[in-house]
């Protein structure tokens, strides 16, 4: 009977979550219980609705797609749903930079509600589209369906669960209180479960392709899963003081605990938030402008020379610190090796529009997708030149490096993101094109302004941060306190909160555009000739 075993997994989670409420050794656990309680019987209560109690009929097999795209449906969803959440956040972290009142105690001072925007950015909503993306790529290259049957939907529902267990426990103040305010070990032990069963479907769905060559996207998709699975395991190891209760020690302390860390961070920068999309960007953009890859050889090479370096790049952010200088060094070297590699991926992605550059004038999602590329280019460049020793002196611990990383999460990481959730929204649900393409225009310039003032006003910022810090008098004082460093950046916070609104405003209509494709409606454009108005190919 269909969704009866899942009903009563579901239950008997609740049940459970309720009896470890009960017999918490402390409120934080306690309370995330009580949310894990009330998360799982509003599943159960859900899947009974759709539980058929009735006998099948002999003979009757039930109907069955060629593809699994339910679950793709609810990615794409969920990638909106959370994006919007991510960058709200995020513009009212900016404002509590500006303006510290509205620091307001203790949920919802800067302390817990910058790693809740930081987690809801990369993890939901980078999380969620990466998923959404991944399985929708990997059936119709693999000309096969999703693998594991209702596995897929355990990947989805269960990444939410985490999703709210880890934003819960940020505003609780229930985290490992370390570099990344990591979640506490059942949290972690819940994602690596789910995590594992990400890997079967995808890994089963290559195994059972009936395609013989495996496209070059799902090798960055795969690098992307397996290594995030060992990053996630190290950076996370630690030992809980009891089983029901929060609290749990690292496995690592100090310097090799932010050597640990770092290794987790820029991988998870090199492989979450760069191969993954990079995966995006060689099946989407080859599909939209309706064109071969550029170059099929160079994008192996950008793979595999892309995975080798990056694993290694992790020092550079403990430049001047506790590590041994041999280490520091080494992650610069890698890291200004990555430039090549870098480049010759966005080479690959550009130089595919060949025949095809008159769409980025007339298809607003190609415009998009180009301009992701673009800012994968400038920030793949900007971050080996922030890890030479002498750069690093002065922009380090410094709102530069937050214009960087801003630059290419908002720029190469959310504009590819657009471009994908627009190409598939249309095909998902069976719509000739998107309700309307002027909003995607209107989101392509919202987005890009946004971006382009969130990023130069931290630049400037940054580099006036850096030069007041190191200015000293002729007495050997230093000229400026802290303090005074950061009254001067007020007009910057300002600046910046103003550019995270307009990349906010782009991605409320993004989230109107596709629930209105969704619902069928389909806006008057008649003095637009499109080439993005017309299906691209088809699947």
């Amino acid at each position: 009977m269909k969704y009866t075993v899942e009903t009563i997994l579901l239950g008997v989670g609740a049940f459970l979550a309720l009896v470890a409420a009960g017999f918490a050794e402390d409120r934080f656990f306690a309370a995330h219980m009580w949310v894990l309680f009330f998360v799982l019987i509003g599943g159960t209560i859900v899947l009974m609705r759709q539980v058929d109690f009735r006998p099948a009929v002999a003979g009757q097999a039930p109907q069955r797609q060629e593809y699994f795209d339910e679950v793709v449906k609810y990615g794409v969803i969920a990638t909106v749903f959370w994006g919007v959440v991510g960058f709200l956040v995020g513009v009212a972290v900016a404002l509590q930079l500006a303006f510290p009142d509205l620091n307001v105690e203790p949920w919802f001072n800067f302390g817990r509600v910058r790693p809740l925007h930081t987690s809801a950015v990369i993890f939901a909503f980078g999380g969620n589209a990466l998923i959404a993306t991944s399985f929708y790529v990997v059936q119709r290259t693999s000309r096969a369906r999703l693998f594991g049957g209702n596995l897929g939907w355990f990947v989805f529902w269960g990444y939410q669960l985490f999703i709210v267990l880890a934003a819960t426990g940020y505003l609780l103040g229930i985290t490992q209180s370390r570099e990344y305010a990591e979640p506490e070990w059942y949290v972690d032990l819940w994602l690596t479960i789910v995590w594992v069963a990400y890997l079967i479907v995808f890994l089963g769905t290559i195994l059972v392709r009936k395609e013989p060559h495996i496209y070059v996207a799902n090798w960055f998709y795969l690098a992307f899963i397996v290594t995030i699975a060992m990053l996630h395991v190290v950076n996370n190891l630690a030992v809980p003081v009891s089983f029901l209760g929060s609290k749990s020690y690292s496995a690592f302390a100090g310097v090799q605990d932010a050597l640990t860390q770092w290794w987790y961070g820029h991988n998870a920068v090199g492989f979450f938030l760069t191969a993954g999309f990079l995966a995006m960007m060689y099946y989407f953009i080859p599909k939209q402008v309706n064109r071969p890859v550029y170059s099929y050889r160079l994008s192996i090479i950008h793979f595999w020379s892309l995975i080798f370096m990056y694993i290694w790049a992790g020092p550079h952010h403990l430049h001047y610190t506790a590590l041994p200088d041999w280490a520091q060094t080494l992650g610069m070297v890698f890291s200004v090796m990555l430039w090549m590699p870098s480049w010759g991926g966005m080479i690959n992605g550009l130089m595919t529009l060949s025949g095809a550059w008159d769409k980025v004038r007339t298809d607003p999602i190609v415009r998009m997708m180009v301009m992701a590329v673009a800012f994968y280019g400038m920030a793949t460049f900007e971050g080996p030149m922030m890890s030479i020793k002498a750069v690093n002196s002065l922009s380090h611990y410094t709102d530069w490096t937050i214009g960087h990383v801003h630059s290419g999460a908002l720029g190469w990481n959310g504009l590819i993101t657009f471009g994908a959730i627009y190409y598939l929204a249309p095909k998902l649900w069976n719509r000739q094109r998107l309700y309307s393409l002027r909003m995607v225009n209107w989101h392509f310039w919202l987005a890009t302004l946004g971006i382009v003032v969130y990023a130069a006003t931290m630049w400037v910022a940054g580099i006036q941060q850096g030069l007041m810090w190191r200015e000293y008098d002729d007495q050997g004082f230093l000229v400026y306190s802290f303090a005074e460093s950061v009254a001067a950046m007020l007009p910057y916070y300002v600046m910046r909160a103003a550019g995270g609104a307009l990349f906010l405003a782009g991605a409320l209509l993004m989230a109107f555009n596709v629930t209105m494709t969704i619902l069928g409606r389909v806006r008057d454009e008649a003095s637009i000739v499109d080439a993005a108005a017309l299906p691209v190919a088809a699947e």
